[in-house]
């Protein structure tokens, strides 16, 4: 059984038991959140895809981290100017255990 969801303006594909990161999202830690923007869902036999989305069917589960990926670098450099820049990045993210697929 898996789903494909959208979220953040990305895609996943999901499964019960996994762990997917995605972007921020509002809660605390052990709250519960609900994906209804449900693109294809299958059950193992049945192939459901959504025209845009597929009615009656959302992804449940629950926060289990909000922190904020790896730093990354962003230098600029021009050569023989003497310009640099040097700046660092780091994306907020959501952890999100999936508990269920409700169909």
């Amino acid at each position: 059984m898996y789903a494909v969801i959208r979220t953040g303006g990305k895609q996943y594909r999901v499964a019960p038991g996994q762990t997917i990161r995605v972007e921020k999202l509002d809660g605390e830690v052990g709250a519960e959140v609900r994906f209804d923007d449900v693109l294809l869902y299958s059950d193992g036999e049945a192939l459901s895809i959504g025209r845009p989305q597929v009615e009656n069917t959302a992804v449940v589960g629950r926060i289990v981290e909000q922190d904020k990926a790896k730093k990354v670098l962003v230098f600029k450099y021009k050569r023989r100017k003497g310009f640099r820049r040097k700046r660092g990045h780091r994306q907020p993210y959501t952890a999100v255990y999936v508990d269920r697929i409700e169909a």
